[in-house]
C-alpha cells in the first residue's frame, strides 16, 4: 500500500487511472489469480455492449443490449455462486424419489463476485436509462469496477454516483489526511476489535453445539453480533478512506445500526448501498409501494427481502434470515412501528437489538438442525451455566458496546458527525487526529503480525 500511495501521488494526473487500475489488477490477482481474466475478460467485452447501447436509438436494439449485458453478468454470479446450491439440492430431491444423483465438480467461488456483478448491473441499467453517458474509455470502465479498496467488500458504488470522479476529480491534501483518518478508523474496527470477537464467536460456534450452554449460547451471538459490524463496517471505513485519498468519495454503507429504533431503521443503517440497490433496481421496479393493494406491496417487500438474503450466499439460512427480516418489516408497517413509538427509545433499541442478535444466529449457521439446537439453547434459562472466555475479549467487548451504541446519545452522535461528516479541520484538530490515527495504525500492524489469525468472513459472499 505505501509503493502504491507514492506511486500513485507521485505520477502525472493523466497516468493515475491507470496506476490505480495495475495496482487493482496485482490486488485482484494475488487473491485469485485464476479468475482475474474472466473478470477482466467480461468487463471489456460489457464495456463495448453498453457503448453500443448507448449510441442505439431504436427501442429494440436498446432493449436487446440491455438484456444482453445483463445476462452476462447475473449469468456469471448464478455460475459461480449458485451452481453448486442448485446441483446440491437437486440432487437431494433425486436421491429423496430413488433416482441417481447428477454428477458434479464443485465450482470455487471468486472473491467478490456480487459486488462485482451489482456495478456492472448498475453501469448498464443507469446508460440504459440515460442517467450517465457511458465512459469512453475500456480502461476507465475496468478502472470503476475492479478498483482494489471497495472490489471485493464493498461498499457497492452505483455508476451515476461515481462517473465524473472517474474521468476528473480533485487532489486536495485534505482529502488525503481525512482518507488517512478513516482508513486507519475502519482497520482498527477490523483488526482490534472485530477479530477479537472473531475468537470468541468462533470458539463456540465450531463446537458441539447439542450441549450448548445457555450462558454461552448467548456469549457466543453476542461476540458475532459484534464481529459482523465492526468487521464489515471496518472494511467499508477502510475502503472509503483509501478512496478519498485518492479523491474518489465513495457512499457511506453504515450508519451506526445497533442504534435503530425498529427493523426498519435498522434497514436504514446497515450496508446501505445494498439496501439502496435493492430499493432503485428491484423493488421500485416490482411497484414498490405504489400497488393498489397492501398485500401486494407486502409481497414486495418480502420478496426483495428473501432475495437479498439469497444474494448474501447460496445457502438456505440466507434465504431464511432474509424471510425473517422481511417479516419484520412488514410487522413494522401493519402495527410494530406503532408500539415501539410508544415503549420509548430505550425499550425500542433494546427490542431491535434483540431481534437482530436472532436473526444473526440463522446467518452464522448453515443448517436448520444447528440453528434449532442454537435457539433451543439461547432460550433453555439454565442460568447455573459458566461462560467459556477467549483471552481478550472481556475488555475488548466494553470497546465494542460503547462504540456500538455511542451514536444513541445526543454527545455521540454529535462526535461521529464531526469525525466522519467534516470536510475540513482546524489545525490542532488534524495534529490530534494524526497522532490517533498513527497510533491505531501501529496498534493494528502490531496485532496482524503477531497473530495468525485474521478471517475474511465475507469471502462467503
Amino acid at each position: 500500500m505505501p509503493i502504491f500511495l507514492l506511486a500513485y501521488n507521485l505520477v502525472p494526473a493523466k497516468f493515475k487511472n491507470y496506476t490505480l487500475l495495475i495496482a487493482s489488477i496485482f490486488f485482484y490477482s494475488w487473491g485469485a489469480p485464476k479468475f482475474v481474466f474472466v473478470i477482466l475478460a467480461s468487463t471489456i467485452i460489457d464495456f463495448y455492449i453498453v457503448s453500443r447501447l448507448h449510441r442505439s436509438e431504436v427501442k429494440l436494439h436498446r432493449k436487446l443490449l440491455l438484456s444482453l449485458s445483463i445476462s452476462i453478468n447475473l449469468g456469471l454470479l448464478i455460475y459461480f455462486k449458485y451452481a453448486n446450491f442448485f446441483v446440491e439440492n437437486v440432487n437431494q430431491l433425486l436421491l429423496s424419489s430413488g433416482i441417481e444423483s447428477i454428477s458434479w465438480t464443485s465450482v470455487i467461488l471468486p472473491i467478490g463476485i456480487s459486488f462485482y456483478t451489482f456495478q456492472t448491473l448498475t453501469y448498464s441499467i443507469d446508460v440504459y436509462r440515460k442517467v450517465h453517458a457511458p465512459l469512453q474509455k475500456v480502461t476507465d470502465y475496468l478502472v470503476y469496477i475492479m478498483s482494489f479498496p471497495q472490489m471485493i467488500a464493498g461498499p457497492i458504488v452505483r455508476f451515476h454516483d461515481i462517473a465524473d470522479q472517474i474521468t476528473g476529480r480533485k487532489d486536495l491534501i485534505d482529502d488525503k489526511l481525512i482518507g488517512f483518518y478513516r482508513f486507519c478508523i475502519g482497520l482498527a474496527k477490523k483488526v482490534l476489535i472485530a477479530n477479537v470477537m472473531a475468537e470468541q464467536a468462533d470458539l463456540i460456534f465450531n463446537s458441539n453445539l447439542t450441549h450448548l450452554s445457555f450462558a454461552n449460547a448467548w456469549l457466543g451471538i453476542l461476540a458475532y453480533t459484534f464481529q459482523i459490524y465492526f468487521d464489515f463496517s471496518g472494511y467499508s471505513d477502510m475502503a472509503i478512506g483509501l478512496g478519498r485519498m485518492m479523491g474518489f468519495r465513495f457512499p457511506e454503507n453504515f450508519d451506526s445500526p445497533y442504534v435503530s429504533k425498529s427493523i426498519s431503521e435498522f434497514w436504514r443503517r446497515w450496508h446501505i448501498t445494498l439496501g439502496n440497490f435493492m430499493r432503485d433496481y428491484l423493488y421500485i421496479p416490482l411497484g414498490g409501494n405504489r400497488v393498489s393493494s397492501k398485500y401486494r406491496f407486502f409481497l414486495n417487500l418480502w420478496v426483495v427481502f428473501v432475495l437479498s438474503g439469497l444474494w448474501h450466499g447460496a445457502s438456505w439460512n440466507f434465504v431464511i434470515w432474509g424471510a425473517y427480516h422481511g417479516v419484520f418489516l412488514i410487522l413494522d408497517r401493519l402495527f410494530l412501528l406503532n408500539f415501539l413509538n410508544k415503549v420509548g427509545k430505550f425499550a425500542s433499541i433494546l427490542f431491535t437489538f434483540f431481534v437482530v442478535m436472532i436473526g444473526w444466529v440463522i446467518f452464522r449457521l448453515e443448517t436448520l438442525e444447528e440453528i434449532q439446537r442454537y435457539l433451543k439453547s439461547l432460550f433453555s434459562f439454565d442460568f447455573s451455566s459458566t461462560f467459556n472466555l477467549t483471552p481478550g475479549f472481556s475488555f475488548v467487548v466494553i470497546f465494542a458496546i460503547f462504540f456500538s451504541f455511542l451514536a444513541g446519545f445526543k454527545k455521540g452522535k454529535q462526535l461521529v458527525q464531526a469525525f466522519f461528516f467534516t470536510d475540513r479541520y482546524a489545525l490542532w484538530q488534524h495534529l490530534l487526529l494524526i497522532i490517533i490515527s498513527s497510533a491505531l495504525l501501529l496498534l493494528s500492524y502490531s496485532s496482524i503480525s503477531t497473530s495468525g489469525f485474521n478471517p475474511f468472513i465475507y469471502f462467503r459472499f
